[in-house]
């Protein structure tokens, strides 16, 4: 034998000397004079359908954590066909929007007693499918997803397994399942109209390029607001690519502060581009809101420290996360109830308008 190999030997007998023995049930009765079985029963909450005494469960569960017991959860997933874990795929979870939602999600969840498995999509439905197959291999229980464009196939995939789902943020039309969004239509409508209403009529809108309802529902609310007031040849939306976002949010902001079709206010469907927008404003040293008024989409920290604060529409984000939790356990605690919640924005009213 090498000394090499003797050494790692030696340093594999050391290491399993130093790892604590595992508590098992059987150490417990020994200590208490119970059965396993016993033991059992109070661990896994059926004492009372198992008639135990209420001094025995106590001194069983004093007695199992003085000793440090620790279940074996995958055995116990095994035995009630659960994992206590949720799968959530979010469009990017660089997005201050969708990592706050995240951590509400995650937080929720924990008081359920539930795990949260989670992976960016980054708008491509190859990902989104990716993660799908995978946390599926996990046997999540159940999944909140941001769907993406082309991604139908797969949530459908998972409504017609009888996989708990709720979609957040955006959802599939067509599909049977729960979805927890913005009341989006409203938002950009008011959002629109205040603008009008401080006297503003070349209002241009910049918006994602996708066929998903919640971005369809921002530019519809925004067009129904110029039109309601005669404004209809005003209209202007430019639309930017996910993939392409920093080039073509320059092309069309360039596009709405050339000389002759200039825009007095822009209104941005999202907060990346609200962000970008800031970035491509402070170059030109366009000046808010005497040349140019916005009002942008979420709150970030950027509106905040920007020479004049954006007004901004508010999502309830933490309602939004935490209304999404609530309706998964009751999917998978056996509702076959589907909810479709859109919920009330907010416009925070500041100085860039």
């Amino acid at each position: 034998m090498s000394v090499s190999k003797r050494f790692h030997d030696f340093i594999d007998i050391i290491e399993m000397k130093k790892r604590p023995k595992r508590i098992c049930l059987k150490d417990i009765a020994d200590k208490v004079g119970v059965s396993t079985a016993l033991v059992s029963y109070v661990l896994n909450g059926q004492e009372n359908e198992k008639r135990v005494g209420s001094e025995a469960a106590k001194r069983i569960r004093t007695v199992a954590q003085e000793l440090g017991y620790n279940p074996n959860q995958i055995a116990r997933s095994l035995r009630k066909g659960t994992t206590k874990t949720i799968g959530l795929i979010v469009a990017d979870i660089a997005n201050t929007f969708f990592s706050l939602m995240a951590r509400i999600i995650e937080d929720e969840a924990n008081i359920y007693g539930y795990t949260v498995i989670m992976g960016s999509s980054d708008e491509d439905f190859e990902n989104t499918s990716i993660l799908v197959e995978t946390l599926m291999n996990r046997q999540v229980d159940g999944f909140i997803i941001v769907p993406c464009d082309g991604s139908a196939d797969y949530l459908k995939k998972l409504v017609e397994n009888n996989i708990p789902l709720v979609q957040i943020d955006r959802y599939i039309p067509g599909i049977s399942a729960n979805y927890v969004v913005l009341d989006n239509y409203n938002a950009t409508f008011e959002a629109t109209n205040h603008l009008i209403n401080k006297g503003h009529n070349k209002i241009g809108m910049v918006a994602y390029k996708t066929s998903l309802c919640h971005m369809k529902e921002r530019i519809r609310g925004y067009t129904t607001a110029m039109e309601t007031v005669g404004l209809k040849r005003n209209i202007s939306v430019k639309e930017v690519r996910h993939s392409y976002i920093d080039n073509d949010i320059k092309k069309v902001l360039l596009e709405f502060t050339r000389e002759g079709k200039k825009v007095d206010a822009l209104l941005f469907a999202t907060n990346a581009l609200s962000i970008r927008g800031l970035y491509f404003i402070n170059e030109n040293k366009i000046k808010v809101p005497n040349e140019l008024a916005i009002i942008g989409f979420d709150g970030n920290e950027a509106f905040d420290f920007f020479y004049a604060p954006l007004t901004y529409i508010l999502q309830p984000i933490e309602e939004m996360a935490k209304k999404s939790v609530s309706i998964l356990m009751d999917q998978i605690n056996g509702s076959n109830k589907i909810e479709n919640i859109k919920m009330r924005h907010q416009i925070i009213y500041r100085q860039s308008c």
